[in-house]
């Protein structure tokens, strides 16, 4: 069920962005986001923490702020692979984000534990 729940709050985390911020994602059906949530939270299990592992000395020395440029990556990832799913440039995918990642974390604490 958690899992379900952190679905949702990313997909409207992304449709939040996309709609507010035009320039930096796009989002072309609800089941776009629905899906670029779900391969998201995929890239983010199973890429992301070995990205993280293999540039640990320059996270380290821009200290963390290079997980920023990773997390951008993991976004314009996602959008390479959902149709329908658009990033627009690099500062668009790091922007875009760190958007969608303050946009959840307020969005989950609306859900009761």
């Amino acid at each position: 069920m958690f899992l379900i729940v952190r679905l949702i709050i990313n997909m409207v985390a992304i449709l939040i962005i996309a709609y507010l911020f035009p320039g930096l994602i796009g989002v072309d059906s609800f089941w776009a986001a629905l899906v670029s949530a779900f391969i998201l939270g995929i890239v983010n299990t199973i890429i992301k923490p070995i990205l993280i592992f293999f540039t640990l000395p320059i996270t380290v020395l821009t200290l963390g702020f290079f997980l920023l440029v990773i997390n951008g990556l993991m976004l314009w990832l996602v959008s390479v692979l959902v149709r329908g799913f658009h990033v627009y440039g690099f500062w668009g995918a790091v922007i875009g984000a760190t958007l969608i990642s303050i946009v959840s974390w307020i969005l989950s604490r609306f859900i009761p534990k």
